[in-house]
């Protein structure tokens, strides 16, 4: 055990035997006779628990507590009063003390209090460390990109980010929408509370809006018990709607009357709910379209686009490529085990000629396929996928055996297997979404991944 305590008490007594009872406990002990000589062994020894007398000569406990807070927020300080001084104790925690002891205490009982306020310290910290390193994930400089468009892209978020302004996202999929409605969010004044996302296209219809606005119990067959919707569980926070587009008509209605009202009325409940927000939402289609097409409520889409950000797709930033692919290649390392240190220049070459129609998602999915078939320090143009290097470098024809014919159809049996392996991988293996993508049938898609044993 190497936590460390400093016991603050003007009875030379009283320290000595606080002193040998935690020494036998296996807690590294200091002792000082009044509030300044705390402050300083404070400074020095940096506690994680401090026992401190709240009656003591020159500066009592109370005042004491409020120095070493002023320096130390999170400091860990438990106060020990006099029997019928809890009014002191009560101030004393309400100006920051973990808790309070009456004395004479109970050896054990004073031994459970500091278990349980170590305990706390520890969930502190680790929460103060998971949450700075939240912050430092989504922070702008892990936004990867140094082209003019994402340079641009930047600046806006770091112009709305203080502010609560609702917020649009705008463009295909994969270009990291998400990625900017995180900065957003970590870099705003609400960063301390949730970030909440929600797919609106991944959610059955007739469960949107008990998904958006909770339910009570009994609202419909399934609902066993009252459940808040997103809008409640965000709490303060930031509520990302994704593929806004594709929110039914009737439950944009709803949506508008939340924005206009910030208030909310369960699914099968009466009771007008207040709720506290900052919307981002995000599509990739073309909203202004879909309000023509009747499709999007023309007063919804001027609630939602009170500050738009269009993030370009790949292949309008592909000086971004190379240090994206760098990126993608040390996540990978830590993530697979591999030991990828560099990325050839002709394959470098091949990835900036591409047209990436995935955006950065199918760049990871290439670099993370690359790196695991590169078997060593470095990806080279063969590792790549084939619809990235080019098809022509399947091979020559004359290392197909056979006839004209038979080596026709077996080059073209290699090159529709690649072209699917690499629409699977372009759609994180999604069959629905790769039959769009290579605009067939799901059962052709079927058909083909059972033929090429996919």
């Amino acid at each position: 055990m190497d936590e460390k305590i400093l016991i603050v008490d003007d009875e030379q007594q009283i320290r000595a035997i606080l002193k040998h009872l935690l020494a036998d406990e296996g807690y590294l002990v200091r002792t000082a006779d009044n509030g300044y000589k705390a402050i300083q062994i404070v400074n020095e020894f940096r506690p994680d628990l401090v026992l401190m007398d709240q009656k003591m000569p020159g500066i009592n406990g109370i005042d004491t507590t409020v120095k070493i807070k002023e320096q130390y927020p999170g400091q860990t300080i438990i106060i020990l009063t006099a029997h019928g001084a809890v009014s002191f104790a009560v101030d004393a925690i309400k100006k920051g003390a973990y808790d309070y002891l009456e004395k004479p205490f109970d050896n054990d009982k004073l031994l459970i209090l500091i278990r349980r306020a170590l305990q706390h310290c520890k969930m502190s910290s680790e929460l103060s460390r998971l949450r700075n390193s939240i912050n430092d994930k989504y922070s702008f400089k892990n936004i990867i990109g140094q082209s003019r468009l994402m340079n641009q892209v930047i600046e806006q978020v770091k112009c709305v980010c203080e502010t609560d302004a609702t917020v649009l996202l705008l463009g295909e999929s994969g270009v990291g929408k998400e990625v900017i409605a995180n900065a957003i969010h970590y870099n705003s004044k609400r960063k301390d509370k949730p970030m909440i996302a929600i797919n609106c296209g991944a959610i059955p219809t007739h469960l949107i809006e008990s998904e958006l606005f909770g339910h009570e119990k009994g609202a419909f067959t399934d609902a066993k018990e009252a459940k808040p919707g997103k809008f409640e569980q965000v709490n303060g926070g930031t509520l990302f709607l994704d593929e806004i587009s594709e929110l039914p008509l009737n439950d944009q209605v709803k949506l508008l009357r939340i924005l206009e009202e910030r208030k909310i009325t369960r699914v099968g409940g009466k009771k007008v709910i207040p709720v506290d927000f900052r919307l981002i939402s995000a599509t990739n289609q073309d909203m202004e379209k879909r309000v023509k097409q009747g499709k999007f409520r023309l007063d919804l889409f001027y609630r939602l686009n009170i500050f738009s950000i269009t993030i370009p797709p790949l292949r309008e930033r592909k000086d971004d490529i190379p240090l994206l692919a760098e990126h993608f290649m040390y996540k990978y390392n830590r993530q697979l085990g591999l030991n990828v240190k560099t990325i050839s220049q002709k394959a470098i070459e091949c990835l900036s000629n591409f047209n990436w129609p995935g955006n950065i998602r199918d760049l990871e999915n290439a670099i993370q396929s690359a790196g695991i078939l590169s078997q060593g320090d470095s990806i080279r143009e063969e590792h790549l996928p084939l619809r990235i290097r080019g098809y022509g470098s399947l091979g020559h024809s004359t290392e197909i055996k056979g006839s004209l014919d038979e080596k026709v159809k077996k080059f073209n049996s290699q090159v529709e297997k690649e072209i699917i392996l690499d629409a699977l991988r372009s759609c994180n293996y999604n069959r629905t979404k790769t039959a769009e993508y290579l605009k067939i049938s799901r059962k052709t898609l079927f058909n083909k991944m059972r033929q090429y044993n996919i």
